[in-house]
C-alpha cells in the first residue's frame, strides 16, 4: 500500500521520515515475541520492558542505529541433551525493532527477573529548544539633521 504525503509535506516541515516509518511499521499477522510494554515515566522519559525469560545477559544485544533501537536475542544451545516432553517457554532468538523519535537517547539497560528494561530519554540540544527573541524598536518619528561647516 502506498500513501501519497504530497499534501503533508506542502505545510509540514521536518516530516522527511515519516513515510519510512509508516513502512516500516510491522503487519499485525507478525508474532509478538518477545511481549513487551511501552511506558511513560516522565516529561520526556520512557521505558521499554521486555519479557526475555530464559535469556542472560550474554544472550541479549541492544544497538541503536538510525534513530532505531534494535533488540536481539540468542541463546546458546543446552550443553546437555534432553528430551523436553513439553515446550512452554520458547527459546528462540528474536529482533526486536523500535522507531526512536529525534533526539531520543538510550540511557541505559537492565535485566532482572526475566525483564528487561531500556530506560529511554528525548534530549532537545540548546540550539533546538525554543527561544525569545528580543525586538528593537526604533523610533524614526523625528528627523535629526546635521549642519556641515563649508
Amino acid at each position: 500500500m502506498t500513501i501519497d504525503f504530497t499534501p503533508l509535506f506542502r505545510s509540514a516541515i521536518g516530516f522527511d521520515r515519516l513515510a519510512n516509518i509508516l513502512d516500516s511499521v510491522p503487519d499485525a499477522a507478525v508474532a509478538s515475541y518477545p511481549p513487551y510494554n511501552i511506558e511513560k515515566t516522565g516529561d520526556d522519559a520512557y521505558r521499554v520492558t521486555m519479557a526475555v525469560a530464559g535469556f542472560g545477559q550474554d544472550d541479549l544485544d541492544l544497538t541503536v542505529k538510525d534513530n532505531t533501537l534494535i533488540v536481539t536475542g540468542r541463546v546458546a544451545a543446552p550443553a546437555q541433551k534432553v528430551e523436553t516432553l513439553h515446550r512452554g517457554i520458547a527459546a528462540r532468538a528474536f529482533e526486536r525493532r523500535f522507531a526512536l523519535a529525534d533526539h531520543m537517547v538510550v540511557e541505559g539497560a537492565e535485566l532482572v527477573n526475566g525483564l528487561l528494561h531500556i530506560a529511554l530519554k528525548r534530549i532537545v540540544p540548546e540550539a533546538l529548544k525554543p527561544r525569545r527573541v528580543l525586538i528593537n524598536a526604533v523610533n524614526h518619528s523625528t528627523p535629526t539633521l546635521t549642519a556641515q561647516a563649508a
